[in-house]
């Protein structure tokens, strides 16, 4: 095996132990803002699937492109859908109006 291809490989395997432990240790409450994060880093990984895609290299790296920026790009408006609807629930909805006429 070629040894970019080991230490690639290696990088990926540690960024998901990593990212695995981060995830499982944050409280409910705080799941709406790390929510906003993620699809920030996801919005990047659409740059260098974009990037990837463009890359002119052959039709396998285009192809896989192609794919990576569909996949970024569903998660990121699926993440955003997500958050925007999480959001939705802590708003407090329309005042009851005052039947009374006035103020006691």
């Amino acid at each position: 095996m070629d040894e970019t291809l080991v230490n690639s490989l290696y990088i990926f395997l540690l960024a998901g132990f990593v990212g695995f432990g981060a995830i499982t240790r944050v409280p409910p409450l705080l799941h709406t803002p790390l929510m906003s994060a993620t699809n920030a880093i996801s919005a990047i990984s659409v740059v260098g699937a974009l990037q990837a895609a463009g890359s002119g290299h052959d039709i396998v790296s285009s192809v896989l492109g192609g794919i990576a920026v569909s996949c970024a790009m569903t998660n990121v408006v699926g993440g955003f859908l997500i958050t925007n609807r999480m959001l939705k629930m802590f708003q407090k909805g329309p005042s009851a109006p005052n039947k009374g006429g006035g103020h006691r």
